[in-house]
C-alpha cells in the first residue's frame, strides 16, 4: 500500500508577510496589488471570517471588512521560503512533486529516514517547517493523492489528518462533491441538479452515465467516490503551455488600443517562450469583458511558434473575430500550448493529464 503525504503551507504569502513585518501579526491582512483591478492572491486567517478570501476583487474584500490590510507581495521572499521547505522534503524522499509554490505530494512509501507510518514523517517535516520558517503547515496523509490532498484541508491551519483505506468510503461517502478534486462551481451545480450532493451518491451514479454527462472526467469522478486514483507522485512535470495575461486600468473598446495591447502581450509571451525554451504550435486567446465572461479561442499550425512574426499574426486573426466594440474588454491573454501532433510524436505513450481535472466550464 503506497503511503503519500499532501503538504499545504497555511495561508502562505500572508503568513510570510507577517512573519517578517511584526505589526502585521494578529491583524486581517490580504497581499495583493491595491488598485481598482487588484485581487486578493491570499488572506489571512484574520480576514478569512469576514469572508475575504483568494480571487476576491480587493474592492470586494475591503468592502467585507473595512480594516482590511493590503499587503504588496513579495515574491522571492515566498520563492526562497518555497525552497526551504522543498530542501525538508527532501531529507525523507526523493519522490515529491510540486503542486504549487505553497504545496506538494510526497511518496514516502519507501523513505530515506526507515520510518513505518507516513503521519510521524508528516510530523516531522511539519516540526521543521516550524523552526526553520516560523511558519505552519498543514499535512494530509493516505494511500493515494486524491483522499491525501482532501485531507490535509480538514485540519487548517497547522492541522495533520490521515485517511485510512479501511475507512476511505465511510470518509468519502459524507464527502461533499464540492470539496472532491476537480469539482468545481460549475460542474458541482450539475451534480446537484442530478441528485448528487456528497460522495454516497456520486457513488451510485453509473460510469455510463458519469462519462455521459462529464465527459473523460467522469471516469475520474467515478473512481473517486470508490477511492481509487493511481496517479504517481511525478517529480518532473512536462510543461504543457507558457502564456501570459494583462488585466486593463479601465476596460477597452477601440481597435487601435485592442491592437497595442495584443501586440504588448505577444512581445511577453515571446520572452517567456524564450526564457523556458518550449516548443508549442497552438495559439489561445483569451478574453474576459467587462461584465466578467470569458471567451477562449484557438488555432494550431505546422510550425513552432517562436517569434513576434510567428504569433502577433495568429493572434490578430483570432481577435478578428471576436466582438467586443459592443463589449469592452476586461482582460487580454495569450498561451501557445503543444498540440496533439506534439504530444504524438514527444511521447505515444498514454498518460493522464492533471489539468483535465480543472476544466469547469
Amino acid at each position: 500500500m503506497r503511503k503519500i503525504i499532501h503538504i499545504d503551507m497555511d495561508a502562505f504569502f500572508a503568513s510570510v508577510e507577517q512573519r517578517d513585518n511584526p505589526g502585521l501579526r494578529g491583524k486581517p491582512i490580504a497581499v495583493g496589488f491595491d488598485g481598482p483591478r487588484g485581487v486578493v492572491s491570499t488572506a489571512s486567517y484574520e480576514a478569512r471570517p469576514f469572508g475575504v478570501h483568494s480571487a476576491m476583487s480587493i474592492a470586494m474584500a475591503k468592502r467585507r471588512c473595512p480594516h482590511l490590510i493590503i499587503v504588496k507581495p513579495h515574491f522571492e521572499q515566498y520563492k526562497a521560503v518555497s525552497h526551504q521547505v522543498d530542501e525538508i522534503f527532501h531529507e525523507y524522499t526523493d519522490l515529491v512533486e510540486p503542486i504549487s509554490i505553497d504545496e506538494a505530494f510526497l511518496d514516502v512509501t519507501e523513505n530515506k529516514k526507515g520510518i513505518d507510518l507516513a503521519v510521524d514523517i508528516a510530523r516531522e517535516i511539519k516540526q521543521k517547517i516550524r523552526e526553520r520558517t516560523s511558519l505552519t503547515a498543514s499535512a494530509g496523509i493516505s494511500y493515494n493523492k486524491f483522499l491525501a490532498k482532501i485531507a490535509s484541508d480538514y485540519r487548517k491551519p497547522d492541522g495533520i489528518c490521515t485517511v485510512h483505506p479501511d475507512r476511505a468510503l465511510d470518509f468519502i461517502a459524507h464527502l461533499p462533491v464540492e470539496d472532491f478534486w476537480g469539482v468545481g462551481p460549475k460542474t458541482a451545480e450539475r451534480m446537484h441538479k442530478m441528485g448528487i450532493f456528497n460522495g454516497e451518491q456520486l457513488r451510485s451514479v453509473s460510469l455510463h452515465h458519469l462519462k455521459e454527462v462529464f465527459g473523460k472526467a467522469g471516469g475520474i469522478y467515478y473512481n473517486f467516490a470508490r477511492g481509487i486514483d493511481d496517479r504517481p507522485v511525478v517529480t518532473e512535470r512536462e510543461r504543457k503551455s507558457v502564456g501570459c495575461e494583462q488585466t486593463f486600468l479601465e476596460d477597452i473598446r477601440q481597435r487601435s488600443k485592442i491592437v497595442i495591447e495584443l501586440y504588448h502581450t505577444v512581445l511577453e509571451l515571446v520572452e517567456r517562450i524564450k526564457r523556458s525554451g518550449f516548443d508549442g504550435r497552438t495559439l489561445t486567446l483569451k478574453v474576459k469583458f467587462h461584465d466578467f465572461t470569458q471567451i477562449t479561442r484557438s488555432m494550431t499550425v505546422d510550425h513552432r511558434l517562436k517569434t513576434k512574426d510567428d504569433i502577433l499574426p495568429l493572434a490578430k486573426k483570432l481577435m478578428g473575430g471576436i466582438d467586443y466594440a459592443n463589449n469592452p474588454v476586461r482582460l487580454l491573454g495569450l498561451s501557445v500550448s503543444r498540440s496533439t501532433l506534439d504530444d504524438e510524436i514527444a511521447d505515444r505513450q498514454p498518460r493522464w493529464v492533471e489539468g483535465e481535472l480543472f476544466k469547469d466550464e
